[in-house]
This record gives C-alpha cells, structure tokens and sequence, in this order.
C-alpha cells in the first residue's frame, strides 16, 4: 500500500542533482518525464538533505551501487514506510541509469541504485524499477565507489537484512564497514538560465 506521508512538490521537468562522496563527485541529471513520481520523491528528499552523510551500503562491483538509508536513525525510520506509487517505465536500466529500489509493487521509498551495467534483462520486467535520471558526469567515480563488501554491508531491500542500518544507522555501519563511501552531500541546480541551486 502506497504511504507517501504526505503531498510531495512537483520536481522541475529537468534538473542536475550534483553529488560529492568520498570517491568523488558526479552529477546525475533527473527527467520528470521518465518517472514524475520517482523524480518529485527525489527531489523532495534532496530538498531536505536526507541523503547527506549516508553511505553506499550496498556495492556490488560490475551491477550496480545502492544508497538512501539516512545516516541518522531517527530520520531513516521516519521515512522507511513513506512509499510512493510505481511509475510506468520509459527508460531501460542500462549503464548509468537511476532508479528506485523496491521489494514489490508500490514499494519506492529512499533507496536508489545505479547502474553499473545494461540490467534491462533483469530490472526492466519488474514493476518499480523505472529509471528517473542517469549520470552525466562522473561515472568513472561511481564505478570507483568502494565494492569490497558487496552484499554483506546491507543487501538489498528484497534480502530484508536492513534492520541494523535502519537502527543503528551510520555509526552500526562505520563500526562493521568501515571502507564505505560515504554521500557527502547532494544538491540540486534547476535547468536554467540561472543554474541557481536550491
């Protein structure tokens, strides 16, 4: 059952999330088109700064890079439940494509991956999985985010091994993965003439 919490702002149509971690930075560029709903809950949680110094809890080298657990417990838990509803997909998850991750139809809450390869086959038939964005700049960064750990730092949302990170948040992770990347933080630049960030 979709929970959003409460009524998300609609995202511009297109805009620039720019994002520093640990690795680097890289900036991923978000189509309100591919994903309107995906695209405003993005928006609207960059907006509140919840995915600042969070860490890449789940990198598997060659598939993809997992994020959106905030590192503050208390937030985390706050929005574990506020789903949101699938959008139809436009976009393949191909190499450099953005999307939610889910456990099932209508699922989406914080949790985003990259792609780090053409996962169509894998992630295309599945409901939830549409791309809102892909990375523009900076994909040499994302692959270089720390693999070491692959499943064992959190899995996926599907393999319901979270719990810890949702209630111990960074300091269960930097204590038992201390080789994270962390997201330092993100902002958004509206597509524009100004380019003023948000």
């Amino acid at each position: 059952m979709v929970n959003t919490g409460r009524r998300m702002m609609n995202a511009p149509e297109i805009f620039l999330a720019t994002i520093e971690t640990t690795a680097g930075h890289f900036a991923i560029e978000v189509h309100r088109a591919w994903s309107p709903v995906g695209a405003d809950r993005f928006h609207d949680l960059v907006r509140q700064h919840y995915y600042d110094g969070s860490r890449f809890f789940r990198t598997v080298a060659g598939k993809w890079v997992q994020f959106g657990i905030a590192g503050d417990p208390a937030l985390a838990q706050d929005w574990r439940d506020k789903t949101i509803a699938d959008d139809p997909p436009v976009q393949s998850n191909r190499t450099g494509f953005v999307a939610f991750a889910n456990t099932g139809p209508g699922t989406r809450s914080t949790q985003i991956f990259i792609n780090l390869r053409d996962n169509s086959a894998q992630n295309d038939p599945e409901p939830g999985f549409a791309p809102f964005a892909r990375v523009v700049t900076g994909m040499d960064v994302v692959q270089r985010i720390f693999a070491g750990y692959g499943e064992t730092s959190g899995g996926g949302m599907r393999a319901g091994r979270q719990d810890a990170m949702f209630d111990g948040g960074n300091r269960y992770l930097d204590a038992n993965f201390p080789k994270l990347d962390q997201l330092v933080r993100v902002e958004i630049i509206v597509a524009g003439r100004n380019g003023a960030n948000l």
